[in-house]
């Protein structure tokens, strides 16, 4: 059996939580970093980045966090998540956590007051997926070994390159779990390989 984590610093840690569970799967808040070995994945939820950057320094959860990407676990960066995985952010200088292949630009579908909803074609997960976004960003540019999995009006909002997946959108703010356990898949079949 397979627990997932949720870092919770900041942002929609509950829902998060709530998606795991309804996908059959323990999961568990994460407040300090010893609790990382405990977990076979982990979602990086959304919120406001650079807060998120602030809490992860405060409470040296850095190394802890870089450790857990190189061990292989399976990492799920979800709107501000997905910019703390980024390899590259486009108007700064040096990224977060920096696993991901991928360049990625902030508040790219402009302020909270222009938040929407999109129904989005999802290569391996869904056809018509409800998709939040809040503040988004979006993927600029990707690495050779990166999979484009979704575009919304030829920006792309989902991508995954091996044990890491990243989404623009708040897929915990729906009752639609189809995402949410595409992520579980990723994180059973890692747990699996390893034990092989």
């Amino acid at each position: 059996m397979v627990k997932i984590g949720v870092l919770a610093l900041q942002g929609a840690v509950r829902e998060h939580i709530k998606a795991v569970e309804n996908c059959g799967v323990e999961a568990v808040e994460i407040k300090h970093k010893e609790e990382l070995k405990d977990v076979d994945g982990l979602i990086l939820p959304g919120g406001e980045s650079t807060t998120m950057r602030r809490l992860i320094d405060k409470y040296d959860f850095m190394d802890a966090l870089k450790e857990f990407a190189d061990e292989g676990k399976p990492m799920f960066g979800t709107c501000a998540g997905l910019i703390l995985l980024a390899k590259n952010l486009v108007g700064y200088d040096n990224p977060h956590i920096g696993v991901m292949d991928v360049t990625v630009e902030r508040n790219s579908f402009g302020r909270q007051r222009e938040s929407f909803e999109a129904d989005l074609e999802i290569k391996d997960v869904a056809d018509c997926y409800p998709a939040v976004f809040i503040r988004a960003p979006h993927i600029v540019d990707v690495g050779e070994n990166v999979e484009i999995l979704c575009k919304h009006d030829d920006r792309i909002v989902v991508a995954r390159e091996g044990q890491f997946l990243g989404c623009s959108f708040h897929p915990e703010l729906t009752e639609d779990y189809r995402f949410t356990s595409y992520f579980v898949d990723m994180v059973k079949e890692a747990k699996t390989k390893k034990s092989e």
